[in-house]
């Protein structure tokens, strides 16, 4: 069972990428606080509007993208994107021309 509990297909990162209105003060308002929100439920930001969030499980994971779904500001566009551990780890990143060097995410640590 542990092995099965920390397993790269069990594990999960959850994507919110938004584009939300900022022309107005209300909408910059709106923006920042939905931005402000979902890094309070322990979302990072990956790129300037796509934030990542750990998750260990498939069930925790849905927990954070129905609280999500709960804040959603009234405009704009909000996309959520579930991939598992394994899936994330098959990115590929570049700056530019040359390809990034992979940031290792959290670490699980299992005792016997």
């Amino acid at each position: 069972m542990s092995s099965e509990r920390f397993s790269a297909y069990r594990v999960m990162w959850v994507m919110v990428f938004f584009d939300l209105p900022t022309e107005t003060k209300k909408e910059r308002k709106n923006a920042a606080k939905f931005r402000k929100q979902i890094m309070e439920d322990g979302f990072t930001m990956f790129q300037f509007s796509i934030y990542l969030r750990h998750c260990p499980s498939k069930e925790n994971a849905d927990a954070h993208i129905r609280r999500v779904k709960s804040i959603l500001p009234e405009s704009g566009d909000v996309g959520i994107l579930c991939v598992t551990d394994k899936q994330f780890g098959a990115m590929e990143l570049f700056h530019g021309q040359r390809e990034e060097v992979k940031r290792l995410g959290p670490q699980q640590l299992e005792l016997f």
